[in-house]
């Protein structure tokens, strides 16, 4: 029998040994771990450089996806320099002047549609805008729980020059939002309140906002317009742009492209600005194109109601041409509702032009060429 002493001496004996496998199976733990870490990032850098499969495509799907003539992918979107935007913002409006509140409707038509101008000289800093963006108007009053009413933002339907040319005012066209509820109309606050005012009283804005519908810089451009009820408010804004003699002597811009404007109302009497459209019309013919859709007075090929998107449908060859042109930007304005209807009308124009309007649409998009604003 062995001696507790001797145990112990031996057992002593033997703790070298132990801590140097212990130290071997460390060592090799650690390279192999390195080795898996090293192997995991070359595994990640290849897999970062691998290029995706191509899809083989037929001659016969390349055509119906076939792009415009030229291939709007590779055109960048334009920044904008030099636009301004909040300037005021809600906390620090600017309280404008009201100069002028007008209908905009003859009689005989449906509902309630007013031109009103709002003087910008005492906003410090000096509220400047371009032609296709938006303010804001914060209604007077209070809602149903005590607190001030939200703030609406309005199309400008004038130019940066104003509507007299002098550069400080803003006008917008605003119709009076009026729906049934529980067998009661509503008047909307904010438009009725803008249909109410009077010159003279004080209006709290904001802005300007936007970039998505601004003008392109070329004056040989092409400006293809949609628009419904006060959605023309930028479009009277680029067409006095591009025609009033006066604007083009102030911008030192030339029109020299084609401007086709698509307009629809429900009525002859509800049609806006129809004066300074015809006046255009006669000044320029070779310039400016003016299709109207008057959907209580005139019938679509299917005997309904005329739509725009009808409109749309009748012009496709010509229109399509059109936006063969890597030149020309398509602007859509009014109520969102009209989205599907112009979607599904430039969907069937684009099939007559052997055409995938589903894969066009997003390339004018990212060439910044189609412009949508509705609400």
């Amino acid at each position: 029998m062995y001696s507790q002493a001797k145990v112990i001496a031996g057992g002593l004996a033997h703790i070298p040994v132990v801590i140097a496998v212990f130290y071997f199976i460390l060592t090799t733990f650690n390279k192999r771990a390195l080795k898996f870490v090293e192997a995991s990032k070359t595994k990640k850098t290849e897999a970062k450089v691998v290029e995706p499969k191509k899809i083989a495509v037929s001659k016969a799907e390349t055509a119906k996806i076939e792009a415009p003539k030229t291939d709007t992918t590779k055109l960048v979107k334009k920044k904008h320099a030099d636009v301004p935007v909040n300037i005021y913002r809600p906390k620090t409006p600017y309280e404008g002047t009201v100069i002028e509140n007008y209908s905009l409707l003859k009689e005989g038509a449906i509902g309630r549609v007013n031109h009103i101008t709002f003087d910008l000289k005492d906003s410090d800093p000096f509220l400047n805008y371009v032609e296709g963006q938006s303010i804001g108007i914060m209604p007077a009053g209070e809602d149903a729980n005590g607190k001030p009413h939200k703030l609406r933002l309005y199309s400008i339907a004038s130019t940066r020059h104003g509507d007299d040319f002098n550069g400080n005012t803003v006008s917008l066209c605003v119709r009076q939002l009026q729906y049934e509820k529980d067998g009661q109309t509503i008047n909307g606050v904010c438009s009725t309140y803008l249909c109410d005012i009077k010159p003279g009283d004080k209006v709290k804005i904001t802005g300007p906002v936007g970039k998505e519908m601004l003008l392109p810089d070329e004056e040989d451009a092409n400006i293809v317009m949609l628009a419904t009820g006060t959605g023309i408010a930028p479009m009277r804004a680029y067409l006095r742009r591009m025609f009033e003699a006066t604007e083009k002597e102030k911008n030192k811009w030339n029109f020299k492209g084609k401007a086709w404007l698509f307009m629809g109302a429900p009525k002859s009497a509800n049609l806006l600005y129809e004066e300074d459209l015809q006046r255009y019309l006669t000044d320029y013919p070779e310039n400016f194109k003016y299709t109207k859709a008057i959907s209580r007075e005139q019938q679509n090929t299917k005997g309904g109601r005329m739509y725009i998107q009808d409109r749309v449908l009748e012009s496709a060859n010509e229109l399509f041409n059109m936006i063969e042109d890597e030149k020309t930007h398509i602007y859509l304005c009014g109520l969102k509702g009209m989205e599907p209807g112009i979607d599904e009308a430039m969907t069937k124009a684009a099939e007559e032009k052997g055409l995938n309007w589903s894969e066009l649409r997003p390339q004018l998009k990212k060439a910044g060429r189609w412009h949508v604003e509705t609400y």
